[in-house]
């Protein structure tokens, strides 16, 4: 569903091929199964979590927690802040410890002043007591070195497998799916929260006046919410596609047809979403947030967050300047999985 599935989904696999067993403890909620089964060789096993925002992952990290103390693996591995909140806990049976740190979760607009300081604590406890810290971007490292003086990160950007194209029957059955035409729409994907700026999209999108050229916004909100039924309509008043969730051939499908990618988020890690375009070798455009512009795009492909004129600008220019570039050479270089689970092995072999 978002870039820390999709970050596990591609990397486990890859380690389970250069010889690590592997169990991940997932949230039943999401997983493909309600009992223990096994993806490319991948053990997986289901945990009860409330589909409760704010207790979601706390209540299923403590349950995971029981499960790897009668595993007893030789390293625990903790994705995003949230769960790192438990690197003490795991110490002190005596395992060793590795969180890879996807973003500043505090920064997201659906937390309280509550929520947001137990994640800063998460940070700040996950960092001090873990093994080794996995750091997806040169911001994040630089961020907690400042903060915390940490000496003990390893920068392994998220990837990106460069996908073949679909044969053009396949292509069309979705297309068609949608009222959707080849290089003849925009297109968004991700959770409809604030941070992701679909609101900012929606209104430049009415701005640029390209009524001819169909927004389409896959994804949807975890939980409903005030926010959620606002762009749902915002959405529905400005003619937006909104497909849902997509998947496989699906989404595939949706992604390669588009004539230009955008994403307007006021926070990410490093959005997977944003690598995926670059393997598409789509026209780009992108908030000026770190996490964006780490990525080598030219400056124009950049707009000042938040900034909704700026962005319909954008919106015109790109959608009638289709452009050549390569930017898979940039995926091949910076975002490939093999050599990111070679790094992940690394840091594995460092602590042990």
């Amino acid at each position: 569903m978002g870039g820390i599935e999709t970050h596990c989904q591609e990397l486990y696999p890859r380690l389970v091929d250069r010889g690590v067993d592997v169990t991940i403890f997932g949230r039943k909620g999401y997983t493909k199964k309600n009992v223990p089964y096994e993806y490319r060789g991948v053990k997986v096993v289901p945990v009860a979590s409330p589909h409760m925002a704010g207790l979601e992952a706390f209540v299923h990290t403590f349950r995971s927690f029981w499960n790897v103390w009668r595993l007893k693996p030789d390293i625990v591995h903790l994705h995003a802040i949230g769960p790192a909140f438990a690197a003490p806990l795991f110490r002190m049976l005596g395992f060793k410890v590795v969180y890879t740190h996807h973003g500043q979760d505090y920064n997201r607009a659906k937390w309280g002043v509550f929520a947001k300081n137990v994640l800063r604590l998460s940070e700040r406890v996950g960092t001090r007591f873990s093994n080794k810290v996995i750091v997806i971007s040169k911001y994040l490292e630089n961020w907690l070195q400042t903060k915390y003086g940490c000496r003990k990160t390893a920068f392994i950007r998220n990837g990106v497998n460069i996908p073949e194209r679909l044969e053009d029957s396949v292509s069309k059955k979705w297309l068609e799916k949608h009222g959707l035409y080849g290089k003849r729409y925009i297109f968004a994907l991700g959770r409809f929260v604030e941070e992701k700026g679909f609101h900012d999209l929606i209104k430049a999108y009415k701005k640029s006046g390209l009524e001819g050229m169909p927004l389409v916004i896959a994804g949807k909100a975890d939980q409903e919410s005030s926010y959620s039924r606002k762009l749902y309509k915002m959405a529905g008043d400005a003619g937006v596609v909104l497909p849902g969730y997509i998947y496989g051939e699906e989404l595939q499908a949706v992604f390669e047809n588009a004539s230009l990618f955008v994403i307007p988020s006021y926070h990410e890690g490093l959005p997977i979403a944003l690598l995926e375009a670059l393997s598409y070798n789509l026209n780009v455009i992108a908030s000026d947030i770190p996490a964006n512009t780490e990525v080598p795009l030219p400056e124009e492909s950049f707009f000042k967050t938040g900034d909704v004129d700026a962005l319909a600008e954008r919106l015109r220019l790109f959608a009638n300047t289709a452009g050549t570039r390569n930017y898979r050479n940039i995926v091949e270089e910076y975002y490939n999985w093999d050599v990111i689970a070679d790094q992940t092995m690394d840091v594995y072999r460092s602590i042990l």
